[in-house]
């Protein structure tokens, strides 16, 4: 058996409705695990199963807002009850509010910070309550490299991202004893729903190019492969790392 195969694991993935967390949902399914797909829409929901049973995998449709009060422990707690376990959280779900530092407002601050730092780090604690008991574990955090370098208009999304990566590291260092493994993957842009308008700017397009030194946007198929890799036994001597998938951008210099 491959050390990539993830036959016989129950996996979580959140935002998986579409865009990345689609993409790593289908991905680790097909790679054997069975998916508990958490998302707040319930027709993207049920789409994505669909089409993970139609390929011959097992997922199961989980709605909720992780924002709200005590959303982590009870999804942790439908996935352990549908699943019979919990091996492999990839904590994907996130937003992004693209103003300039000045134009920020509170709400709008806590908006992306309570999605994309807070609800990942108490799925993170839920789940991890659940695999360091077991003494075994994978924890996938989805961060981005605006977490690694400064974008500009991204001050709240940055800040939590990078809040995101330090928190991987800190996670990994107090849990890799009890046989979890936290790792994070930070993309750059990828083709999803939420950043179609965005590329369909040719000016914005060329710019994101001309700092990417492979030459191309990414595909979320893309990131599959590394997500595979740091939720299998292939990552057993690896935690509290940050891969970028980025094209090269983050070494991109003069």
């Amino acid at each position: 058996m491959s050390r990539f195969d993830l036959t016989g694991k129950k996996a979580m993935v959140t935002g998986a409705g579409r865009g990345i967390g689609k993409a790593l949902a289908i991905g680790l399914a097909e790679a054997g695990a069975e998916i508990a797909v958490v998302a707040r829409t319930e027709a993207d929901l049920h789409e994505v199963v669909q089409e993970i049973q139609d390929k011959g995998g097992t997922a199961h449709p989980i709605q909720a807002d992780l924002t709200a009060a005590g959303a982590a422990d009870e999804v942790v707690a439908q996935t352990v009850e549908a699943l019979g376990g919990l091996h492999i959280l990839v904590n994907n779900a996130g937003m992004n509010i693209r103003k300039k530092a000045h134009e920020v407002s509170e709400e709008e601050w806590d908006r992306v910070v309570d999605l994309n730092l807070k609800a990942t780090f108490f799925l993170s604690q839920a789940a991890g309550r659940v695999m360091c008991e077991q003494r075994y574990g994978r924890i996938v955090n989805v961060a981005s490299v605006a977490g690694l370098v400064a974008l500009r208009t991204g001050v709240a999304y940055g800040s939590s991202k990078a809040g995101v990566i330090q928190m991987t590291r800190v996670l990994a260092l107090e849990w890799s004893k009890f046989g979890v493994n936290v790792n994070a993957i930070a993309p750059w842009y990828f083709r999803t729903p939420l950043t179609e308008e965005l590329l369909s700017n040719e000016a914005f397009l060329q710019e994101v190019l001309s700092r990417t030194p492979s030459g191309r946007i990414g595909d979320v198929e893309d990131l599959v492969g590394p997500a595979i890799f740091l939720a299998s036994d292939a990552a057993a001597y690896i935690s509290g790392q940050t891969i970028a998938v980025d094209g090269g951008m983050s070494v991109y210099g003069f």
